[in-house]
């Protein structure tokens, strides 16, 4: 009768035992593939010893911090905790998420733009227009143009799904503003927020997924289509066109899944199903393909994957105005490295695009630094009469001497630049520099 015991003992010892060592045998061996987790994850990296760190404490801590993310089945350990935190209390882990009626999910900062609640204030929103307003009419001025796209919200298209704690008095917003004001002043944007709004009930096919936060994959298409027709429309061009010949729907993969993916959970949700067009591009030939800047946040990523810059020419993606894309990949080339100068002078369009939870910081500092380089150069020539005149006169006069437009031309494609930009490049290179 006393063995009884002992053996429940000995192998209660052993199974505790063997809990403490499968993760280690795990972590070390790699027995069991394990899934990473999704989204914006950052782990800490191995501390190296040394006295000195040693002494003040900062090995201890970066190793602790180490093997507290690095042990054995850690993913499925923080999926399982996820999956009880959803069941039990409806919460999401993810930072920022909001798990609204039905299932529907949210960033908490689509909610917060919906009500007004980021409002940044009319004098925040004029001033900065006032600046956007005097690029604009100076990029004219240089056969250019600058284009605001204002991305559809979550918030703005299934309002009806916010959890009842986050409801308030909806005020005025961000997004209210920008459009009057753009509107006022003139200013070239693409108001696909509430587009988006007015044709969520008409569209064929969804806008917007459940379980993602940007717009479907399907309404990014309509978009892309969209812009590449207003910039048409603008320049008096003919661009090459996307267009599919299939279209299938499926269950949301993707990004039509994005914030899914991003609450690690055990077990997915059942997706929603999604039109997902087979995307092809017209042939460039007897087309124009002008050079863009986009700056944006992550809306434009759909965008750029799938290819938009294939209907431009030589084109970048300035990501929140900080990298350059698709540089980036390689060099991590960043927009404090380049001339902003240099750069309008080698790009037809510009396109700012935000969405409702990031338009109190439209544009990232992109404007506000292109104001300040125009004005820097307005004090010295840009509002110069003679020295504007004097630009315009050689671009005119190379058009008219064959030799010159010839060599022009050649930097133009090997540069891969527009003709327009080659010409300015050289008047400007002409009028700062009469004795080369």
């Amino acid at each position: 009768m006393e063995k009884k015991p002992l053996i429940l003992r000995k192998l209660l010892f052993v199974f505790l035992l063997g809990m403490l060592l499968i993760p280690w045998v795990q972590n070390k061996l790699k027995i069991v593939e394990v899934s990473p987790l999704k989204g914006a994850i950052k782990l800490n990296t191995p501390s190296y010893f040394s006295f000195s760190t040693w002494l003040s404490g900062d090995y201890q801590n970066q190793k602790e911090k180490y093997l507290n993310e690095s042990f054995g089945f850690r993913n499925i350990c923080v999926r399982l905790n996820n999956q009880i935190a959803f069941n039990l209390f409806h919460e999401a882990k993810a930072n920022g998420v909001v798990i609204g009626k039905e299932n529907y999910l949210y960033e908490e900062n689509y909610i917060k733009a919906y009500y007004g609640r980021d409002f940044i204030g009319n004098d925040s929103i004029n001033h900065r227009m006032e600046r956007l307003k005097f690029i604009s009419d100076t990029l004219k001025k240089l056969h250019k143009n600058i284009i605001i796209v204002f991305a559809a919200g979550k918030g703005s298209f299934f309002p009806e799904y916010f959890p009842d704690q986050y409801k308030s008095e909806k005020s005025i917003t961000n997004h209210d503003i920008y459009i009057k004001v753009a509107h006022d002043m003139g200013l070239n944007y693409i108001d696909f927020n509430t587009y988006f709004v007015n044709n969520k009930n008409k569209s064929k096919y969804k806008l917007y997924p459940k379980y993602g936060i940007h717009w479907s994959f399907y309404g990014e298409y309509l978009a892309a289509d969209s812009i590449i027709k207003y910039i048409e429309h603008l320049r008096s061009i003919t661009m090459p066109h996307l267009y599919w010949n299939t279209i299938a729907v499926e269950p949301a993969q993707g990004d039509d899944y994005d914030i899914g993916n991003g609450m690690n959970l055990l077990f997915n949700f059942k997706p929603d199903s999604l039109a997902y067009p087979t995307l092809q591009y017209q042939s460039d030939s007897g087309k124009t393909k002008p050079s863009a800047i986009v700056i944006s946040d992550s809306f434009f990523w759909g965008m750029f994957n799938f290819g938009i810059f294939k209907a431009f020419s030589d084109s970048h993606f300035w990501y929140y105005n900080k990298q350059i894309y698709p540089e980036y990949y390689q060099s991590q080339l960043e927009t404090d490295q380049v001339n902003i100068k240099d750069e309008i002078a080698k790009h037809d369009v510009f396109i700012i695009m935000a969405t409702e939870a990031t338009l109190p910081s439209l544009g990232w500092g992109f404007i506000e630094k292109t104001y300040n380089m125009f004005k820097g150069v307005s004090q010295k020539n840009a509002h110069d009469a003679a020295y504007m005149k004097k630009v315009r006169d050689i671009c005119g006069y190379i058009k008219t001497d064959e030799a010159w437009l010839k060599k022009v031309k050649a930097q133009a494609n090997e540069k891969g630049i527009s003709l327009d930009s080659a010409l300015l490049l050289n008047a400007i290179y002409s009028v700062e520099h009469p004795d080369k």
